[in-house]
């Protein structure tokens, strides 16, 4: 065993340069898998961290102003929703929806106790708000079914708005604050989901309606759906819904402007193609860059053998096997592999590790919402190591056809080379 790796080492060692310049093909192969990876990584990671736990099966529908004049209505008409336009769509759409709830917001509430104030945005929702997944209930409970039927004056706030106004989170749960002129008990507190700015308070739904008098009308309608799997059929139900609330509304269906809709599913949808596209790219990107390192073991092996043919027609004559020589050449071209895809590897996880260090540097303020536009670019060191082996199994494959025909050659002709 010692003198076989005394044997690579001495055909390394003696053309150093070539060797060294072999194994960084082989080293920045690995390397750049690596470090797209990683970027492909810290891209989905980023926009995953953004949705939060948000549910995406979700369609929010607002109320907008008409574009095209239509049966003797002018253009710029305000078109307005009511809770009987959120029974009208569970209702048309029964195998499309799960559930569609109607909410209020009231802008610009001051939210007082006798520590300090604050002025935010005030949402009247029903109980099944707490679905949509748009933040993390830390403390207390949500609002329920007994809150709408007796218009209960209790709120939800987020933590960071109960810690300004009394002083400390902990204690928030069953005080009283005082919304504009109306004393609110305190029954739950929320974490954001996502990274969002935004800090709104919940009351339920019926309480905001009789204080806050909107009438019948309402701000926005969240729509639940189902069976709807590709972006296509979530796009065709987002169409379906346009001409529905046109009908409805008396506007013409060609009206983009009559309704506003975020299809938050076919965003999701749409998203999640790309990401996997963006990742099969940096895939094939990588795997090129490897065959480029697995291409240079395999010319320099095919040269190694054409300069040790008539070496390897002594050993034969002194009567080594074919077998010992064949070892002899393929561990050769192993360790170059195995060494500088190590030194790859190495270098590919500190290279993302420094970038996830830079992460924090990628944030922005968008529309109110704090958005990081790179997270978490590490690979999972299991698919660094199988990149590692599969190029060392390359290369064991690039170094058989040249040793193969190393020992096929007789001795008395190999002893002829030049």
């Amino acid at each position: 065993m010692r003198d076989l790796v005394e044997e690579i080492w001495s055909t390394i060692s003696r053309n150093k340069l070539r060797t060294i310049l072999t194994g960084l093909s082989v080293a920045w192969g690995i390397f750049i898998l690596i470090v797209l990876l990683g970027s492909g990584n810290g891209l989905i990671h980023a926009f995953q961290s953004a949705s939060g736990t948000m549910a995406t099966n979700v369609l929010e529908v607002r109320g907008g102003w008409t574009t095209l004049a239509y049966r003797g209505y002018s253009s710029g008409r305000s078109i307005k929703l009511n809770e009987t336009d959120a029974q009208a769509v569970r209702e048309r759409f029964p195998d499309k929806v799960m559930r569609s709830q109607a909410q209020l917001l009231q802008s610009d509430v001051t939210m007082s106790t006798m520590k300090d104030y604050v002025s935010q945005r005030l949402y009247g929702v029903y109980p099944e708000y707490v679905e949509l997944g748009r933040f993390v209930l830390s403390q207390g409970r949500f609002l329920n079914a007994t809150d709408m039927k007796e218009r209960r004056k209790v709120v939800v706030m987020n933590e960071s708005v109960a810690e300004q106004l009394f002083g400390s989170a902990n204690e928030a749960i069953g005080r009283d604050v005082k919304v504009s002129s109306l004393v609110f008990k305190v029954v739950g507190l929320y974490q954001d989901a996502g990274n969002s700015s935004d800090r709104p308070s919940y009351i339920p739904f019926t309480t905001s309606n009789v204080l806050f008098g909107k009438g019948r009308d309402v701000d926005m309608i969240a729509v639940s759906v189902k069976n709807l799997e590709t972006a296509d059929k979530s796009l065709g139900f987002e169409k379906e819904l346009r001409s529905m609330m046109a009908n409805r509304k008396d506007y013409s269906q060609d009206d983009t402007g009559g309704v506003w809709i975020w299809n938050r599913l076919a965003q999701d949808q749409e998203m999640g193609q790309v990401m996997g596209l963006l990742n099969i790219a940096l895939w094939f990107i990588g795997i090129c860059t490897l065959l480029s390192g697995i291409v240079g073991v395999s010319n320099i092996m095919l040269i190694t053998v054409k300069e040790r043919t008539r070496e390897f027609g002594i050993y034969k004559a002194l009567g080594a096997r074919p077998m010992a020589i064949l070892r002899m050449i393929l561990l050769e071209s192993i360790t170059i592999t195995l060494v500088f895809g190590y030194v790859g590897l190495v270098a590919g996880i500190a290279a993302t590790e420094y970038m996830n260090v830079l992460a924090d540097q990628t944030k922005m303020e968008i529309y109110g919402q704090t958005i990081q536009m790179f997270k978490d670019p590490t690979v999972d060191v299991m698919i660094a190591v199988q990149a590692t082996l599969t190029l060392v199994i390359a290369g064991l494959l690039a170094g058989f056809f040249p040793a193969r025909k190393a020992v096929s050659v007789r001795p008395i002709e190999a002893l002829k080379a030049d």
